[in-house]
């Protein structure tokens, strides 16, 4: 038995109609009559919330039916790859900005060093550090994710070690010490960034398991 005719089943023994279960799980009547008709295949989301709202278990939905088992591990692979691909934007888009501020100081032939220090080292760099470990804390998995606030912390004080620094390096001949306050200020807002989007999270996973209950 394919796996639209045991959600069939599965709801007709449990006395709902289709209106019903797509009002419970969240999607339109006609997607549960194409999922039944197996005219398309529902994503392992929705194959749990099925499978709880029908009392029926994962393997008894998925047994035998090797193209439903197929379309799962396709769609895991494709939501993988678009995770990996979004995590990567995330970090890359925050190394740009930060190679531009950099660059922006060694290529403007006059740069006012108090108003590069606050727009950039304490207005742009810190928002852009804020925003990026809110993203990090919001879709990265938790444990090492946490490391990432020594990280941002270290590239801030590098921010500041090759622009004002080398600048002070080339004009005085002297080698200075990174400023360590911008790496306080760097871990700082990552911290709060990270911690902002790690109750995002935990809101959006306390959310799921609430409605997985209501089923």
């Amino acid at each position: 038995m394919d796996i639209g005719q045991k959600l069939k089943t599965a709801r007709i023994n449990c006395d709902l109609t289709q209106e019903l279960v797509a009002e419970k799980i969240g999607v339109s009547r006609q997607t549960i009559s194409n999922w039944e008709n197996n005219k398309t295949y529902p994503d392992i989301v929705s194959v749990i919330a099925l499978s709880d709202l029908y009392s029926v278990s994962l393997d008894s939905l998925l047994k035998e039916d090797k193209k439903m088992v197929e379309h799962l591990e396709k769609s895991t692979n494709v939501v993988k790859s678009r995770q990996k691909l979004s995590k990567l934007m995330t970090v890359l888009s925050y190394m740009i900005i930060w190679a531009v501020s950099v660059i922006v100081f060694w290529s403007v032939s006059e740069v006012d060093a108090a108003v590069y220090s606050i727009l950039v080292l304490w207005l742009l760099l810190p928002a852009v550090t804020l925003v990026t470990a809110a993203l990090i804390g919001k879709n990265f998995e938790s444990g090492k994710k946490w490391l990432w606030i020594i990280f941002f912390g270290v590239m801030h004080m590098l921010a500041a070690y090759l622009s004002f620094g080398l600048a002070n390096m080339v004009a005085f001949n002297k080698i200075n010490d990174p400023d360590f306050s911008c790496l306080i200020v760097g871990c700082a807002f990552s911290a709060v960034g990270m911690a902002i989007g790690h109750l995002v999270q935990k809101r959006k996973s306390k959310t799921i398991d609430e409605n997985k209950t209501d089923l």
